[in-house]
């Protein structure tokens, strides 16, 4: 196992690089003139509203994963909910834009610009001569020097969690006035936007012990439109009240609680009346889409069916399972009718339950976006199958990206596209697909690659005691049982045919059980077909094709069939697929089930194992105990910075362990490292971007990740809720947070934002 050193940023369940030669890095796919950034491919629905229309008072209820240990966000144990409270109470330099870009925050900021390039560079910060922290102090250049001391990493007292560009600061001081800030660096430095966002005061950065434990449970000086009232542990809450000494718009609410809630718990709690929002799981999305109606998938508005009503009720019974209960129950049989009467009681009291649960649900609404974070499917290059760049490659290769999107995102009228990069998300100004530089899924060329680095179809396979062989020696051992059973061979067997539907599955390798998943791609893969069309059924309609029909001898399996198992040196290649178990997890299983099906087609074997969630991160995917595993990463407006610890290349610690920081892939490449290193420090944004564009493409070649798709945003909203829902890239402005003066409607996007593909 090797040590991690393992840094703060946020994984968000919630789950890679050419290492020999030159690469020539093809030219970006899909783009001419046009900039390949793109549009976010989703707007934020936050029922926005003019400040006007939003009542004065009340308390927001808010459901967050946990009370944060720490109030100091650049702690080690920092969390979601610690950033979300540092939103709210703290300055913030920069924002995040519509598009995941930083913007000046006016309410702090006047200006910050590069004033010097030569010998050093310098950056001045004119300060909003209003800020004042919440004791009355000025905020100014005392509390940006305290706060760089405490993360320079030259005191190892101060418990940091990271240090990325304080790193580079030689001085700060004070400039013309009390309101400007001198930055001067020692090296150059790119996202110098990053830094003092947010800003703490010189009370909680000015000494180890205060850094350390000053600001853990309570924050006694703040500056933003709230203020921390209480972190109650027992109460699993922590609450905000609005600031007295704000001086920019007011907070039009009184107080924001935020309450931890476990996510099988939410639906529970809105219908309880105990939550204005939350954010939910797609199953929690549907259930409270239902109270309101069906919807339209296009614009996820709803819809009524005759008399205003949907055609199936709560249990989803059809007329003519009704007519045979009713038969039953009123039929000669005595027996078989007193058990279904008590079974219509039973399901008459579901129904009234699940009546009364969707009329609590219906004051609320299903907001919607795409979270600024991706899913991607890791590798661990560090030993095993996966080590050998090749078999990466093919598992890459192997994967259908556009179907695992749609799978995910499409049930939720949402756009959906494949992530193109590894760092940064469509509409950001580094993003540009570069998965060209991997190859488009091909699953002949994925085999090719896996018989190049030895893994031949129907090797023999060396057997364990007490384990059945594999590959070859079982497919024998399995034809023998048969044989003996039967007596005599299987027709198919004398003269090699393939029997058209005698496998019971469709082409794609899922059971027949899994084809009503209101999925269109059963339509479209049967089209390809060469024993004739083929309906969702799996049962063949061309002429002449019944089920069971021979095909004649030499005819190829449908595409889509599984592979021979493959093998190498007496080992099978199965590898390991590590999957949390827990209730909100049904969509990385699922994800996981298409991706095994995927690796079947190509002879891949999977072993998948699920884990609780709690230790699914940190004793499997940062400690390496996988070889394949889904988990996301956050979007980030300074890649170059943040995304460098994820694909930087592992180095050798002292004590002869690998520090991978947040490599957990263990796969990574000098040139690349050098790509982020120049991206750091060019001023020049257009050269920042091709050299991040260049860096992610290299990623891509190497296979050691995979992005998937970006994450659903699904938040339960009470309908008189305005600015708050699905935020999508953008900082929320918690200050115009508040519910809507009576007969004011919130305005939501009609549809959600698509992006088409350029020439």
């Amino acid at each position: 196992m090797s040590h991690v050193g393992v840094g703060p940023r946020a994984v968000m369940r919630s789950v890679a690089f050419l290492t020999a030669g030159v690469l020539a890095v093809p030219a970006l796919a899909g783009c001419t003139s046009e900039d390949p950034s793109g549009k976010p491919l989703a707007e934020q629905d936050v029922a926005a509203a003019a400040r006007t229309s939003v009542s004065d008072g009340g308390t927001l209820r808010w459901a967050v994963d946990s009370v944060p240990d720490t109030l100091n966000a650049f702690q080690s144990d920092a969390d979601a909910t610690t950033t979300r409270v540092a939103q709210a109470v703290l300055p913030s330099m920069f924002r995040m834009d519509e598009a995941g870009s930083p913007v000046r925050n006016p309410d702090y900021l006047e200006s910050a610009e590069v004033v010097d390039t030569e010998p050093k560079q310098v950056v001045v910060y004119k300060l909003n001569q209003q800020a004042v922290w919440s004791d009355g102090r000025e905020i100014g250049a005392a509390d940006f020097a305290a706060q760089w001391r405490a993360l320079s990493g030259k005191d190892s007292a101060y418990w940091t969690a990271r240090n990325a560009g304080y790193d580079r600061i030689e001085k700060i001081e004070r400039g013309a006035n009390d309101l400007e800030v001198k930055v001067t660096f020692s090296r150059p430095y790119a996202d110098w936007k990053a830094l003092f966002t947010p800003l703490y005061p010189k009370d909680v950065t000015g000494t180890p012990d205060a850094f350390n434990d000053g600001a853990r449970r309570a924050l006694k000086v703040s500056a933003g439109p709230f203020a921390v009232k209480k972190v109650d542990t027992k109460g699993d809450q922590v609450v905000l009240t609005g600031n007295p000494r704000w001086w920019g718009e007011p907070a039009k609410l009184d107080q924001i609680v935020l309450r931890a809630v476990p996510r099988d718990e939410r639906v529970s709690e809105l219908v309880a009346g105990e939550l204005d929002l939350a954010e939910i799981d797609p199953e929690t999305a549907d259930e409270a889409g239902l109270a309101a109606g069906p919807r339209n998938p296009a614009t996820g508005t709803p819809l009524m069916g005759p008399g205003g009503t949907s055609a199936a009720g709560p249990q989803g019974r059809s007329a003519a399972q009704a007519l045979r209960s009713w038969a039953v129950a009123n039929g000669s049989d005595e027996e078989a009718a007193e058990e279904e009467v008590l079974a219509r009681e039973k399901r008459r009291e579901a129904e009234a339950k699940a009546r009364r649960r969707q009329q609590a649900l219906s004051g609320f609404e299903v907001r919607k976006s795409l979270e600024p974070a991706y899913t991607q499917l890791a590798l661990n290059g560090a030993d095993g199958p996966l080590a050998d760049e090749r078999v990466r490659r093919a598992v890459a290769r192997a994967l259908d990206r556009e179907k695992l999107a749609e799978a995910v995102l499409k049930p939720l009228g949402l756009p959906a596209e494949p992530v193109g990069s590894h760092l940064a998300l469509s509409g950001q100004p580094a993003y540009a697909d570069g998965s060209g530089a991997l190859g488009e899924q091909n699953a002949k060329e994925a085999r090719a690659l896996l018989a190049d680095a030895g893994w031949v179809p129907g090797g023999p396979v060396k057997k364990k005691d007490g384990e059945e062989a594999a590959g070859a020696e079982k497919d024998k051992k399995d034809k023998e049982e048969k044989d003996g059973k039967d007596g005599k061979k299987s027709e198919g067997d004398d003269d090699g045919t393939y029997i058209v539907g005698e496998d019971n599955k469709n082409t794609d390798g899922r059971n027949e059980g899994d084809r009503n998943d209101g999925s269109a791609d059963d339509a479209k893969d049967g089209a390809d077909r060469e024993s004739g069309e083929k309906h969702s059924s799996g049962k063949n309609t061309a002429q002449g094709g019944a089920p069971g029909a021979y095909a004649p001898k030499g005819t190829a399996a449908p595409a889509g069939a599984a592979a021979a198992p493959l093998a190498k040196d007496g080992k099978a290649l199965t590898l390991r697929f590590v999957l949390p178990s827990g209730p909100g997890s049904e969509t990385l299983r699922t994800v996981a089930d298409r991706i095994t099906d995927m690796l079947k087609e190509i002879g891949i074997g999977t072993e998948v194992t699920k884990v609780p969630d709690e230790s699914y991160f940190k004793d499997h995917i940062a400690a390496g105990e996988y070889d394949l595993a889904l988990y996301s990463w956050p979007a980030s407006a300074f890649p170059a910075t943040d995304a460098r610890p994820i694909y930087a290349k592992p180095v050798p610690a002292a004590d002869g362990s690998l520090n991978v920081a947040q490599n957990y892939t263990r796969v990574g490449t000098d040139q690349v490292d050098q790509l982020f290193d120049r991206a750091m420090t060019t001023l020049d944004q257009k050269e920042a971007r091709g050299l991040l564009r260049k860096a992610d493409s290299r990623i891509w070649a190497a296979a050691g990740s995979v992005p998937l798709y970006q994450r659903p945003q699904l938040v339960a909203a009470r309908e008189n809720l305005a600015n708050a829902g699905a935020f999508g890239f953008e900082t929320p402005v918690y200050e115009d947070m508040g519910f809507l003066k009576k007969g004011a409607q919130g305005s939501r996007p009609s549809a959600p934002a698509s992006s088409s593909p350029s020439s």
